[in-house]
């Protein structure tokens, strides 16, 4: 029995902003080490001894991510990921139906390891350890959740209740019911009685009982989402499914369209927890990614330039400048290029009502960070005033940026590494370090790097409107209309 490994890259994180924006969520994030969640979610099953793990893992994302988990999966040697696109957020529910119809379209029927992109799990063994026993479960037909061992009485999380053994000498339990988020007398009791696990949102069933399930229990997702998958295209990486249909799809979640009413229809297969006890985190916010970091005798954590001095039990994630943490006792500092956040660990929760305000207020901090990811490289704005924009551009080797033009700004070009491909109006040349060009107002232009080495330039906007959507593009590699 193949396992296929199946990737929800949906959510925002917005509790741990500044770190995480809308255009660049935390899962695409290095929290815990030199890898984004993404990352080390795909590469979770490496080294698995429980069986045969399909090398081609499935990735269910929003279109706005596309390019950046196609580059991520590439850097830790994925070369072949399926990306099923969704054209707009219907929840985890559609989200898997649309995976399981492209793990089967083939005729195979695997079983699908069904994990969210943003999470940390600290010990890989034990990991490895309790999919094996999923494995096993999922293989006859059950449908399976892996219930966290609970350590302490949590109230942030949702909890499973769990009945029997499944088997004489199976770990796993038989599952009895989900219960929302408790208060901690509750939280307390659940977790005293040993019946009661953490929700971890990780699941494990062959593809055709999750999609036999869906068209019992809700028919009307289960056939949007057939035919949003049977209007499929697919685009180099990509998988896009029939938007019209999709979006007519209702939003519901793995839990509520199906696991909760697995015990009313025995018939479909049963429901099944397996204990998981390997460090898991859901990263909910700083002081949860604090707890699951690497700790100095002080209990402070530090990524980035970071100096403590008498400071106790505080996190500090620091991108752009180094920080100095001085007499902080349980705080949580973030640096970025743009913002800094500043909470007592105790407060983190409350950084999504700080987001909430700058939305109201129109502030862009909520969206994208200073330095923004296109699928051909990056730029970082690096200044900008009064009918003036300064960006620093990387275009990565081989790449090319679409033929445009813009109707209320020109712009200059100073290549500083690399060798630039320019087109500028009719003529088309290169340029080399220290050399630059002119783009007129108005005019059709495009860059391009021919070389084998990334091409670094400076661009010097000047204009009446400096905006990302003054962009009227003729031709893109990327199939892109904006951005």
């Amino acid at each position: 029995m193949t396992i296929k490994t199946v990737i929800l890259s949906g959510g925002s994180g917005t509790r741990l902003w500044p770190a995480s924006r809308e255009s660049y969520p935390k899962q695409l994030l290095p929290l815990t080490c030199e890898h984004s969640l993404l990352q080390e979610t795909v590469v979770r099953l490496n080294g698995y001894a429980g069986g045969a793990v399909d090398p081609q893992p499935l990735v269910v994302s929003n279109e706005e991510y596309r390019f950046i988990i196609a580059e991520q999966m590439r850097q830790v040697g994925v070369r072949s990921a399926q990306i099923v696109l969704e054209p707009v957020g219907r929840n985890t529910a559609p989200a898997l139906s649309l995976a399981a119809l492209a793990a089967s379209a083939d005729g195979q029927d695997p079983v699908l390891l069904v994990m969210p992109a943003d999470h940390v799990i600290v010990d890989l063994p034990a990991f490895q350890k309790a999919i094996a026993e999923g494995a096993v479960q999922a293989g006859a037909g059950r449908l399976v959740t892996f219930g966290i061992v609970p350590d302490r009485a949590e109230t942030g999380y949702g909890y499973i209740r769990v009945g029997p053994s499944a088997g004489e000498t199976d770990t796993a339990r038989v599952l009895a019911e989900f219960v929302e988020k408790p208060d901690e007398a509750t939280a307390a009791r659940y977790v005293a009685s040993g019946e009661y696990f953490w929700n971890s949102g990780i699941f494990m069933m062959k593809a055709s009982v999750w999609l036999k399930a869906m068209a019992h229990f809700r028919p009307d997702i289960s056939a949007a989402c057939a035919k949003a998958f049977e209007g499929r295209s697919v685009d180099a990486d990509f998988l896009r499914v029939d938007k019209a249909a999709f979006t007519a799809c209702p939003s519901d979640s793995i839990d509520y369209a199906v696991m909760e009413r697995i015990g009313t229809a025995p018939e479909l297969g049963q429901g099944v927890v397996v204990p998981l006890s390997a460090g898991w985190s859901d990263v909910g916010a700083w002081d949860a990614l604090w707890a699951v970091s690497v700790k100095d005798g002080d209990g402070n954590s530090g990524r980035g330039e970071v100096m403590f001095e008498s400071s106790r039990n505080t996190l500090v994630h620091a991108t752009h400048r180094m920080v100095a943490a001085v007499g902080c006792d349980d705080m949580v500092v973030v640096e970025t290029a743009d913002a800094v956040m500043v909470a007592h660990k105790s407060r983190t929760q409350d950084v999504k009502k700080v987001v909430a305000r700058l939305k109201a207020e129109g502030k862009s901090l909520t969206q994208s960070h200073r330095k923004v990811y296109r699928p051909w490289g990056w730029y970082d704005s690096i200044d900008f005033g009064e009918r003036f924009q300064v960006k620093r551009i990387v275009v990565n080797p081989g790449a090319t940026l679409s033929l445009q033009m813009h109707h209320h700004r020109a712009e200059h070009w100073i290549v500083v590494k690399g060798t630039a491909e320019v087109t500028n109006g009719e003529r088309v040349f290169l340029l080399g370090e220290n050399e630059s060009t002119y783009i007129p107002l108005g005019h059709t232009h495009r860059l391009a790097n021919p070389g084998k080495v990334p091409l670094e330039i400076i661009e010097v906007q000047s204009g009446s409107y400096l905006g990302e959507d003054d962009i009227v593009r003729f031709e893109d590699t990327y199939g892109r209309t904006a951005g």
